[in-house]
Protein backbone atom coordinates (compact mmCIF):
# COMPACT_ATOMS: atom_id res chain seq x y z
CA UNK A 1 0.00 0.00 0.00
CA UNK A 2 2.91 2.20 1.11
CA UNK A 3 3.95 2.06 -2.76
CA UNK A 4 1.33 3.03 -4.15
CA UNK A 5 0.48 6.40 -1.78
CA UNK A 6 4.29 7.51 -3.00
CA UNK A 7 2.93 6.59 -6.55
CA UNK A 8 -0.33 8.98 -6.11
CA UNK A 9 1.62 11.38 -4.58
CA UNK A 10 4.37 11.45 -7.07
CA UNK A 11 1.94 12.33 -9.85
CA UNK A 12 0.22 14.88 -7.93
CA UNK A 13 3.40 16.69 -7.04
CA UNK A 14 4.37 16.21 -10.72
CA UNK A 15 0.52 17.62 -11.78
CA UNK A 16 1.27 20.37 -9.77
CA UNK A 17 4.86 21.00 -11.15
CA UNK A 18 3.69 21.33 -14.26
CA UNK A 19 1.09 23.63 -13.61
CA UNK A 20 3.21 25.57 -11.78
CA UNK A 21 5.65 25.43 -14.96
CA UNK A 22 2.90 26.90 -17.12
CA UNK A 23 2.40 29.79 -15.04
CA UNK A 24 5.71 30.63 -15.03
CA UNK A 25 6.01 30.37 -18.29
CA UNK A 26 3.36 32.36 -19.22
CA UNK A 27 4.10 34.79 -16.88
CA UNK A 28 4.50 37.47 -19.86
CA UNK A 29 1.16 36.34 -21.82
CA UNK A 30 -1.32 39.51 -22.02
CA UNK A 31 -4.23 38.31 -20.58
CA UNK A 32 -3.42 34.88 -19.01
CA UNK A 33 -4.57 33.55 -16.09
CA UNK A 34 -2.49 31.40 -13.53
CA UNK A 35 -3.66 27.79 -12.44
CA UNK A 36 -4.24 25.97 -9.49
CA UNK A 37 -4.09 22.58 -8.97
CA UNK A 38 -6.86 21.34 -6.22
CA UNK A 39 -6.16 18.00 -4.39
CA UNK A 40 -8.43 15.54 -2.28
CA UNK A 41 -7.51 12.26 -0.09
CA UNK A 42 -7.88 8.91 -1.44
CA UNK A 43 -10.02 6.38 1.56
CA UNK A 44 -11.26 2.70 1.01
CA UNK A 45 -12.32 0.85 3.62
CA UNK A 46 -8.90 1.23 5.30
CA UNK A 47 -8.29 3.42 8.11
CA UNK A 48 -5.13 4.86 6.65
CA UNK A 49 -5.53 6.33 3.41
CA UNK A 50 -4.71 5.50 -0.07
CA UNK A 51 -2.74 8.36 -1.37
CA UNK A 52 -4.20 11.60 -3.40
CA UNK A 53 -5.81 12.57 -6.07
CA UNK A 54 -6.08 15.38 -8.35
CA UNK A 55 -9.26 17.00 -8.22
CA UNK A 56 -9.07 19.56 -10.40
CA UNK A 57 -7.35 22.53 -11.99
CA UNK A 58 -8.57 25.82 -11.79
CA UNK A 59 -7.80 29.42 -12.95
CA UNK A 60 -7.77 31.89 -10.98
CA UNK A 61 -9.77 35.27 -13.24
CA UNK A 62 -8.17 37.60 -11.04
CA UNK A 63 -7.10 40.91 -12.48
CA UNK A 64 -3.51 41.87 -14.38
CA UNK A 65 -2.14 44.93 -14.25
CA UNK A 66 -2.87 47.49 -16.75
CA UNK A 67 -0.20 49.00 -18.59
CA UNK A 68 -0.91 51.19 -21.49
CA UNK A 69 0.92 50.34 -25.10
CA UNK A 70 0.11 53.71 -27.47
CA UNK A 71 -1.49 51.03 -29.48
CA UNK A 72 -4.66 52.49 -31.36
CA UNK A 73 -6.40 48.91 -31.40
CA UNK A 74 -5.49 47.53 -28.06
CA UNK A 75 -8.08 47.27 -25.34
CA UNK A 76 -8.07 46.16 -21.42
CA UNK A 77 -11.24 45.63 -19.58
CA UNK A 78 -10.79 47.16 -16.72
CA UNK A 79 -12.23 44.78 -13.83
CA UNK A 80 -12.59 41.22 -13.39
CA UNK A 81 -16.39 40.75 -15.06
CA UNK A 82 -16.18 39.80 -18.62
CA UNK A 83 -14.29 38.61 -21.83
CA UNK A 84 -13.66 39.72 -25.19
CA UNK A 85 -16.04 37.96 -27.76
CA UNK A 86 -14.19 36.68 -30.52
CA UNK A 87 -14.98 33.90 -33.74
CA UNK A 88 -12.51 31.91 -35.63
CA UNK A 89 -12.52 31.36 -39.79
CA UNK A 90 -15.06 28.30 -38.74
CA UNK A 91 -17.80 30.56 -36.85
CA UNK A 92 -16.43 29.06 -33.38
CA UNK A 93 -17.01 31.95 -30.75
CA UNK A 94 -13.91 32.00 -28.59
CA UNK A 95 -13.98 34.36 -25.00
CA UNK A 96 -10.62 36.15 -24.17
CA UNK A 97 -9.02 38.66 -21.71
CA UNK A 98 -6.34 39.16 -24.27
CA UNK A 99 -6.86 42.80 -25.81
CA UNK A 100 -4.01 42.77 -27.93
CA UNK A 101 -6.11 43.59 -31.70
CA UNK A 102 -4.80 44.82 -34.81
CA UNK A 103 -6.77 45.60 -38.08
CA UNK A 104 -6.11 43.01 -40.78
CA UNK A 105 -5.81 43.32 -44.45
CA UNK A 106 -10.30 43.16 -44.73
CA UNK A 107 -9.99 46.13 -42.34
CA UNK A 108 -11.72 44.09 -39.58
CA UNK A 109 -10.19 43.89 -36.08
CA UNK A 110 -8.44 41.03 -35.05
CA UNK A 111 -5.92 39.34 -32.54
CA UNK A 112 -2.71 37.27 -33.52
CA UNK A 113 -5.23 34.21 -34.31
CA UNK A 114 -6.97 36.04 -36.61
CA UNK A 115 -9.85 35.66 -34.32
CA UNK A 116 -12.58 38.40 -34.93
CA UNK A 117 -13.63 40.96 -32.56
CA UNK A 118 -17.37 41.14 -32.52
CA UNK A 119 -19.46 44.28 -30.86
CA UNK A 120 -22.94 45.40 -31.28
CA UNK A 121 -23.22 47.83 -34.87
CA UNK A 122 -23.41 51.40 -34.49
CA UNK A 123 -26.64 52.53 -32.56
CA UNK A 124 -28.09 48.85 -32.02
CA UNK A 125 -26.64 48.11 -28.50
CA UNK A 126 -28.41 44.81 -27.71
CA UNK A 127 -28.67 43.61 -31.55
CA UNK A 128 -26.97 40.19 -32.50
CA UNK A 129 -23.03 40.89 -32.06
CA UNK A 130 -21.26 41.22 -35.45
CA UNK A 131 -17.37 41.29 -36.68
CA UNK A 132 -16.13 44.74 -35.72
CA UNK A 133 -14.58 46.97 -38.47
CA UNK A 134 -12.69 49.97 -39.31
CA UNK A 135 -13.88 51.95 -42.35
CA UNK A 136 -13.01 51.82 -45.57
CA UNK A 137 -13.71 54.73 -47.43
CA UNK A 138 -14.18 58.90 -47.19
CA UNK A 139 -16.84 59.77 -44.56
CA UNK A 140 -19.60 62.03 -47.19
CA UNK A 141 -18.80 65.77 -47.15
CA UNK A 142 -21.55 68.36 -45.55
CA UNK A 143 -22.41 71.99 -47.36
CA UNK A 144 -22.38 74.47 -45.46
CA UNK A 145 -26.30 75.61 -44.66
CA UNK A 146 -25.40 78.40 -41.73
CA UNK A 147 -22.74 80.64 -40.29
CA UNK A 148 -22.80 81.52 -36.39
CA UNK A 149 -21.21 85.16 -36.55
CA UNK A 150 -20.91 86.68 -33.44
CA UNK A 151 -19.39 90.09 -33.97
CA UNK A 152 -18.29 93.66 -32.67
CA UNK A 153 -18.43 96.16 -35.18
CA UNK A 154 -16.55 99.50 -34.38
CA UNK A 155 -18.95 102.67 -32.95
CA UNK A 156 -15.82 104.72 -33.46
CA UNK A 157 -15.27 104.50 -37.19
CA UNK A 158 -16.39 106.98 -40.13
CA UNK A 159 -19.37 106.04 -42.10
CA UNK A 160 -18.97 106.15 -45.53
CA UNK A 161 -21.42 108.00 -47.83
CA UNK A 162 -22.84 105.51 -50.87
CA UNK A 163 -23.01 108.59 -52.97
CA UNK A 164 -20.21 109.80 -52.68
CA UNK A 165 -18.34 106.43 -52.53
CA UNK A 166 -20.57 103.59 -54.00
CA UNK A 167 -19.70 99.73 -52.39
CA UNK A 168 -16.92 97.68 -54.33
CA UNK A 169 -15.36 94.93 -52.75
CA UNK A 170 -12.31 95.48 -55.05
CA UNK A 171 -11.67 98.98 -53.34
CA UNK A 172 -11.15 99.26 -49.76
CA UNK A 173 -11.48 102.56 -48.68
CA UNK A 174 -15.74 101.80 -50.04
CA UNK A 175 -16.14 99.22 -46.62
CA UNK A 176 -14.86 99.04 -43.52
CA UNK A 177 -13.83 95.07 -42.56
CA UNK A 178 -14.06 92.19 -45.05
CA UNK A 179 -14.02 88.72 -43.10
CA UNK A 180 -13.65 85.65 -45.15
CA UNK A 181 -14.89 82.49 -44.04
CA UNK A 182 -14.74 78.81 -46.06
CA UNK A 183 -17.61 77.24 -46.69
CA UNK A 184 -18.10 73.81 -48.51
CA UNK A 185 -20.44 72.79 -51.44
CA UNK A 186 -22.47 69.24 -51.22
CA UNK A 187 -19.37 67.50 -53.28
CA UNK A 188 -17.20 68.62 -50.28
CA UNK A 189 -15.81 71.31 -52.71
CA UNK A 190 -14.22 74.27 -50.60
CA UNK A 191 -15.54 78.22 -51.19
CA UNK A 192 -14.42 81.64 -49.82
CA UNK A 193 -17.57 83.21 -48.61
CA UNK A 194 -16.53 87.25 -47.61
CA UNK A 195 -18.31 89.29 -45.91
CA UNK A 196 -17.53 93.11 -46.35
CA UNK A 197 -19.11 95.76 -43.52
CA UNK A 198 -19.72 99.11 -44.20
CA UNK A 199 -21.22 101.33 -41.66
CA UNK A 200 -23.56 104.39 -43.38
CA UNK A 201 -24.28 107.71 -41.93
CA UNK A 202 -27.66 107.95 -39.86
CA UNK A 203 -30.68 109.11 -41.18
CA UNK A 204 -31.76 112.62 -40.06
CA UNK A 205 -33.53 111.93 -36.73
CA UNK A 206 -32.47 108.17 -36.53
CA UNK A 207 -32.07 106.66 -33.09
CA UNK A 208 -30.12 103.55 -34.20
CA UNK A 209 -26.87 103.34 -36.15
CA UNK A 210 -26.75 100.78 -39.62
CA UNK A 211 -23.81 98.61 -41.27
CA UNK A 212 -24.43 97.27 -44.51
CA UNK A 213 -23.59 93.78 -45.06
CA UNK A 214 -22.66 92.26 -48.79
CA UNK A 215 -21.72 88.88 -49.06
CA UNK A 216 -19.59 87.23 -51.82
CA UNK A 217 -19.04 83.45 -52.81
CA UNK A 218 -15.86 83.46 -54.96
CA UNK A 219 -16.09 86.89 -55.86
CA UNK A 220 -19.89 86.72 -57.03
CA UNK A 221 -22.45 88.64 -54.66
CA UNK A 222 -24.86 86.06 -53.39
CA UNK A 223 -28.65 86.53 -53.49
CA UNK A 224 -30.14 88.00 -50.78
CA UNK A 225 -27.12 90.25 -50.49
CA UNK A 226 -26.77 93.40 -49.33
CA UNK A 227 -28.74 93.70 -46.05
CA UNK A 228 -28.57 95.93 -43.54
CA UNK A 229 -28.01 95.30 -39.53
CA UNK A 230 -29.20 98.20 -37.82
CA UNK A 231 -27.54 98.68 -33.93
CA UNK A 232 -29.76 100.57 -31.07
CA UNK A 233 -28.07 103.92 -29.27
CA UNK A 234 -26.75 100.77 -26.91
CA UNK A 235 -25.02 98.92 -29.47
CA UNK A 236 -27.25 96.25 -29.56
CA UNK A 237 -28.42 94.50 -32.55
CA UNK A 238 -31.90 95.26 -33.47
CA UNK A 239 -34.09 91.84 -33.15
CA UNK A 240 -35.56 91.56 -37.02
CA UNK A 241 -31.72 92.10 -38.01
CA UNK A 242 -30.25 88.90 -36.11
CA UNK A 243 -30.44 86.58 -39.57
CA UNK A 244 -29.61 86.99 -42.91
CA UNK A 245 -30.74 84.27 -45.40
CA UNK A 246 -28.31 83.82 -48.87
CA UNK A 247 -28.82 81.85 -51.94
CA UNK A 248 -29.78 79.30 -54.12
CA UNK A 249 -26.46 79.79 -55.22
CA UNK A 250 -24.67 77.42 -57.67
CA UNK A 251 -20.87 77.34 -56.90
CA UNK A 252 -18.16 78.01 -59.58
CA UNK A 253 -16.60 74.59 -60.43
CA UNK A 254 -16.28 72.01 -63.33
CA UNK A 255 -18.46 69.26 -61.60
CA UNK A 256 -22.44 69.89 -60.78
CA UNK A 257 -23.49 70.40 -57.03
CA UNK A 258 -26.24 71.81 -55.43
CA UNK A 259 -27.04 75.45 -54.87
CA UNK A 260 -25.51 76.49 -51.55
CA UNK A 261 -28.16 78.16 -49.16
CA UNK A 262 -26.56 79.74 -46.52
CA UNK A 263 -28.11 81.49 -43.44
CA UNK A 264 -25.77 83.75 -40.92
CA UNK A 265 -26.89 84.30 -37.38
CA UNK A 266 -25.42 87.68 -35.97
CA UNK A 267 -27.46 86.80 -32.82
CA UNK A 268 -24.88 88.57 -30.07
CA UNK A 269 -23.52 90.89 -32.38
CA UNK A 270 -22.75 94.51 -31.00
CA UNK A 271 -21.54 97.45 -31.84
CA UNK A 272 -19.59 99.26 -29.13
CA UNK A 273 -16.67 101.45 -29.21
CA UNK A 274 -13.85 99.27 -29.21
CA UNK A 275 -11.93 97.19 -32.09
CA UNK A 276 -13.48 95.05 -34.28
CA UNK A 277 -13.80 91.48 -32.84
CA UNK A 278 -15.14 88.27 -34.60
CA UNK A 279 -15.61 84.82 -33.93
CA UNK A 280 -17.28 83.14 -37.06
CA UNK A 281 -18.16 79.58 -37.37
CA UNK A 282 -19.91 77.78 -40.24
CA UNK A 283 -21.13 74.63 -40.43
CA UNK A 284 -20.31 71.90 -42.82
CA UNK A 285 -17.02 70.00 -43.78
CA UNK A 286 -15.04 68.26 -46.77
CA UNK A 287 -14.73 64.77 -47.11
CA UNK A 288 -12.00 63.10 -45.09
CA UNK A 289 -9.79 59.74 -45.11
CA UNK A 290 -10.14 57.44 -42.08
CA UNK A 291 -7.60 58.15 -39.86
CA UNK A 292 -7.63 56.26 -36.59
CA UNK A 293 -9.93 54.52 -33.99
CA UNK A 294 -10.24 55.05 -30.23
CA UNK A 295 -12.07 53.12 -27.79
CA UNK A 296 -14.27 54.93 -25.08
CA UNK A 297 -14.58 53.39 -21.93
CA UNK A 298 -18.34 52.38 -22.79
CA UNK A 299 -17.28 50.31 -25.62
CA UNK A 300 -17.55 53.24 -28.08
CA UNK A 301 -15.77 52.99 -31.22
CA UNK A 302 -15.43 56.22 -32.87
CA UNK A 303 -13.60 56.45 -35.87
CA UNK A 304 -11.64 59.92 -36.80
CA UNK A 305 -10.93 61.18 -40.36
CA UNK A 306 -8.75 63.62 -41.69
CA UNK A 307 -11.05 66.74 -42.14
CA UNK A 308 -11.78 66.56 -38.53
CA UNK A 309 -15.08 64.72 -37.88
CA UNK A 310 -15.53 61.23 -35.97
CA UNK A 311 -18.24 58.53 -36.44
CA UNK A 312 -19.67 55.98 -34.64
CA UNK A 313 -19.09 52.49 -36.05
CA UNK A 314 -20.01 50.07 -32.87
CA UNK A 315 -19.65 48.88 -29.81
CA UNK A 316 -17.71 46.41 -28.06
CA UNK A 317 -19.46 43.94 -26.86
CA UNK A 318 -18.47 41.90 -23.74
CA UNK A 319 -19.08 38.41 -22.00
CA UNK A 320 -19.67 36.96 -18.78
CA UNK A 321 -20.98 33.46 -17.52
CA UNK A 322 -22.53 32.27 -14.40
CA UNK A 323 -19.79 29.86 -13.36
CA UNK A 324 -16.26 31.16 -15.05
CA UNK A 325 -14.80 28.06 -13.77
CA UNK A 326 -16.70 25.88 -16.16
CA UNK A 327 -15.02 27.72 -18.80
CA UNK A 328 -12.87 25.15 -21.27
CA UNK A 329 -9.45 26.47 -22.03
CA UNK A 330 -8.60 25.93 -25.82
CA UNK A 331 -5.23 27.70 -26.09
CA UNK A 332 -4.37 31.16 -27.91
CA UNK A 333 -5.44 32.84 -24.78
CA UNK A 334 -9.27 31.86 -25.04
CA UNK A 335 -11.90 29.92 -24.06
CA UNK A 336 -15.16 28.66 -25.40
CA UNK A 337 -18.25 28.10 -22.86
CA UNK A 338 -19.46 24.75 -21.54
CA UNK A 339 -23.02 23.02 -19.80
CA UNK A 340 -20.57 23.65 -16.51
CA UNK A 341 -19.79 27.17 -17.43
CA UNK A 342 -23.57 28.26 -18.30
CA UNK A 343 -24.60 30.85 -21.43
CA UNK A 344 -22.60 34.01 -22.34
CA UNK A 345 -23.86 37.07 -20.86
CA UNK A 346 -24.00 40.00 -23.08
CA UNK A 347 -23.63 43.69 -22.48
CA UNK A 348 -21.92 46.56 -23.25
CA UNK A 349 -18.82 47.63 -21.21
CA UNK A 350 -20.29 49.60 -17.85
CA UNK A 351 -23.49 47.92 -18.61
CA UNK A 352 -25.23 44.15 -17.67
CA UNK A 353 -22.50 44.10 -14.37
CA UNK A 354 -19.69 44.12 -16.65
CA UNK A 355 -16.67 46.27 -16.32
CA UNK A 356 -15.51 48.96 -18.49
CA UNK A 357 -12.41 49.23 -21.15
CA UNK A 358 -9.47 51.19 -21.60
CA UNK A 359 -8.17 51.78 -25.13
CA UNK A 360 -4.32 51.67 -25.97
CA UNK A 361 -3.41 49.35 -23.06
CA UNK A 362 -3.92 45.82 -21.80
CA UNK A 363 -4.19 43.60 -19.38
CA UNK A 364 -1.19 41.94 -18.15
CA UNK A 365 -0.70 38.26 -16.84
CA UNK A 366 -2.12 38.00 -13.29
CA UNK A 367 0.99 35.73 -12.42
CA UNK A 368 2.71 36.40 -9.27
CA UNK A 369 6.12 34.94 -10.37
CA UNK A 370 7.21 35.67 -7.00
CA UNK A 371 4.98 33.30 -5.13
CA UNK A 372 5.05 30.92 -8.15
CA UNK A 373 9.16 30.30 -7.15
CA UNK A 374 8.66 29.70 -4.09
CA UNK A 375 5.35 27.33 -4.64
CA UNK A 376 7.98 25.78 -7.48
CA UNK A 377 10.19 25.14 -4.09
CA UNK A 378 7.46 23.69 -2.30
CA UNK A 379 6.29 20.90 -4.66
CA UNK A 380 10.18 19.91 -5.67
CA UNK A 381 10.48 19.31 -1.94
CA UNK A 382 6.76 17.60 -2.01
CA UNK A 383 8.10 15.41 -4.84
CA UNK A 384 11.23 14.24 -3.04
CA UNK A 385 9.33 13.24 -0.20
CA UNK A 386 7.15 11.09 -1.75
CA UNK A 387 9.78 9.72 -3.34
CA UNK A 388 11.68 9.05 -0.37
CA UNK A 389 8.68 7.28 1.02
CA UNK A 390 9.03 4.89 -1.90
CA UNK A 391 12.67 4.45 -1.25
CA UNK A 392 11.89 3.24 2.43
CA UNK A 393 9.28 1.04 1.42
CA UNK A 394 11.41 -0.65 -0.79
CA UNK A 395 14.17 -0.85 1.70
CA UNK A 396 11.53 -2.46 4.19
CA UNK A 397 10.70 -5.00 1.59
CA UNK A 398 14.44 -6.01 1.58
CA UNK A 399 14.57 -6.66 5.12
CA UNK A 400 11.89 -8.81 5.12
CA UNK A 401 12.56 -10.75 1.50
CA UNK A 402 15.96 -10.82 3.79
CA UNK A 403 14.56 -12.72 6.90
CA UNK A 404 15.03 -16.36 7.61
Amino acid sequence: MGFGQGLSGLNAAAQTLDVIGNNIANSGTAGFKGATTKFADIYATSRVGLGVQTTAITQRFTVGNVETTGNQYDIAIDGSTGFFRLTDPSGEVIYSRNGQFHKDKDHYIVNAQGQQLTGYPAGAVGADPVPLRVPVGNVAPEATTSINAVLNLNAQVTAIDPATTPFDPEQPTSFHTAVPTTVFDSLGNSHQLTQYFVKRPPAAGATTSTWEVHVYLDNTEMTGSPANLQFTDAGLLQPLNTSLALGPDVPANDAPTEPLEIEIDFTGSTQFGSPFTQNIVPDGYASGEFASVSFAEDGTIMASYTNGQTEDIGTVVLANFNNVQGLQPVGGNGWTQSPTSGPAILGAPGTNGMSRIMGQAIEQSNVDLSAELVNLIIAQRTYQANAQTISTQDQILQTLMQMR
